[in-house]
């Protein structure tokens, strides 16, 4: 099937998409992909903060999916992807920025609050945007989005200023999450036209599902130079160190855990939006951060003053409008 009839699919053959989009399968995706990204969050959090090597957490996390896909493969539930080297080449920029984008966020969250990397994570549009206009073909959005970066700037920076101290700034914990917008961005813009054309080829059995496989293991294979560089050497001594503070089970199990929701939060985010669009994906997106927000500040008891409450709020709320703004109205039909 080429791009341009899969976007036809709705006149073509309305009733083949009338099962993928029915509310019950919708609500069960919006529900797997908030309860497996909020659980994930906290294992993730728990394991950062036992374990000072990152990156390895990271690659950790990604293996767990790994195996989960090739179990699947192997079995037969899912199809094998049947890529050839070009395919692979063309997914191997996307692979490193899903790499990029996963391991900042796992370094935000182990450098700082979950709540505060959350707040920083809803500057993505504005990074999108950025992207989206300088890397070509330019992505042009109606004045009223670029208008909506605003309150989101805004809202980020009033989180930022505490009360009788000015502004308060963990810089690592931002500059992690920022390069995480940042090669989110980077993704979105390169991945699109390479995942359409994937899936418009059923010899190649590339499904949502199987797509968002085979980025995983690009990924972990991005990460682990990360890895080797800037932890290997102190990694035995690290691992030891934390296993003797925590042990050995309660260490594992974050890891393990961890890795399981990050999977599987994904999948069902990647499914939602193959049924429902971007721009739908991108407003429960951003509902989703209040409630990772709250959850994260409770389990970990994370102080959240007026300015953080306030500052977050404006910000989500300029993400959520910038969500809406940014969909383009349909070309209206010509007329003979």
């Amino acid at each position: 099937m080429s791009g341009k009839a899969s976007t036809t699919l709705k006149k073509a053959a309305p009733a083949k998409e009338a099962a993928p989009a029915s509310p019950v399968l919708l609500l069960s995706l919006v529900i797997g992909w908030y309860a497996l990204n909020t659980f994930y969050n906290i294992y993730n959090k728990r394991a950062t903060n036992m374990i000072h090597a990152h990156w390895f957490v990271a690659a950790a996390q990604l293996v767990v999916g790994i195996v989960w896909s090739v179990v699947m493969w192997v079995t037969g539930v899912r199809k094998t992807p049947n890529l050839t080297a070009a395919d692979i080449s063309a997914c191997i920029p996307i692979g490193l920025c899903a790499c990029l984008a996963h391991g900042g966020s796992v370094l935000a969250a182990g450098s700082g609050a979950v709540s505060f990397q959350q707040i920083v994570k809803a500057c993505e549009p504005v990074f999108a945007a950025v992207v989206g206009f300088l890397v070509p073909p330019a992505d042009i959005k109606p004045v009223a989005a670029y208008l909506c970066l605003i309150p989101i700037i805004g809202g980020v920076g009033l989180a930022c200023i505490k009360e009788g101290k000015g502004v308060d700034i963990n810089v690592e914990a931002f500059l992690y999450a920022s390069m995480a917008n940042a090669a989110a961005a980077f993704k979105g813009k390169l991945g699109s036209s390479v995942t359409k054309a994937l899936k418009s080829d059923p010899s190649k059995n590339m499904d949502a599902a199987n797509v968002y496989a085979v980025m995983n293991i690009i990924s972990f294979i991005c990460t682990i130079p990360f890895v080797v560089v800037s932890e290997a050497s102190t990694l035995p001594d690290v691992w030891n160190a934390a296993v003797e503070e925590y042990g050995a089970q309660a260490l594992f199990t974050n890891i393990i855990l961890s890795g399981v929701c990050f999977y599987f939060y994904n999948e069902f985010a990647f499914a939602f939006t193959s049924h429902v669009g971007a721009v739908t994906s991108s407003v429960l997106n951003t509902a989703k951060r209040v409630i990772i927000i709250v959850v994260s500040s409770i389990v970990f008891q994370e102080v959240m003053e007026r300015n953080t409450v306030i500052g977050s709020a404006i910000a989500i709320g300029g993400t959520f409008a910038y969500s809406m703004a940014s969909k383009k109205p349909a070309p209206k039909a010509k007329t003979s």
